[in-house]
């Protein structure tokens, strides 16, 4: 059976994911669901979706670099990264598409070969220069309108699951990944 993609990706928005070779990902409503808990001594917690780390690691396996920018700072995100064994994390960051640039420049690549993942007003510098702006199901309309692509998960629910999928469908890697775990 050949692979079928669960979502329609427009012309566009494929061309566009072809030439990802850095997926870069907020945090807080977009890895997350965007809720801040905090435990009665003060410590913060947060929670990620399974579905979500299986696409960053997926994209990793496949030759796509993964980075987090993060305007806030937070241990749970450090811990999370290390399981996921992502590189490049970048935490209290309030210019993030400053970071985007240093980032790519250190990897020998464009901010155009890059695709840039949010959900709030901090992200819409970085995701104006990116090659591929993404915005979650539940970011701000402001952040929406001006997305190449929407995802229809929200941010802690698979949204960033769907944006790997999505670029390995564009790439023509989903059927090799897919018979990968058949």
């Amino acid at each position: 059976m050949a692979y079928k993609h669960y979502i329609d990706i427009p012309a566009d928005v494929a061309e566009r994911a072809r030439s990802v070779r850095l997926a870069v990902f907020d945090v807080d409503g977009t890895l997350t669901d965007g809720r801040l808990w905090y435990a009665e001594d003060g410590r913060e917690t947060k929670v990620f979706h399974v579905h979500d780390g299986l696409g960053l690691k997926r994209l990793q396996d496949n030759g796509v670099k993964v980075a987090i920018i993060t305007a806030r700072i937070s241990h749970p995100v450090a811990l999370r990264a290390e399981e996921l064994d992502i590189a490049h994390v970048y935490q209290g960051q309030k210019d993030k598409r400053a970071c985007l640039i240093e980032l790519t420049h250190a990897l020998h690549m464009s901010p155009a070969e890059a695709v840039f993942v949010g959900d709030d007003l901090p992200d819409l510098p970085a995701m104006s220069i990116s090659g591929l702006a993404v915005a979650v199901a539940n970011a701000h309309p402001w952040v929406a309108e001006r997305a190449h692509w929407r995802t229809r998960l929200s941010g802690g629910y698979g949204a960033a699951r769907e944006v790997a999928d999505m670029i390995l469908a564009a790439q023509g890697k989903a059927q090799a990944e897919l018979d990968r775990w058949l």
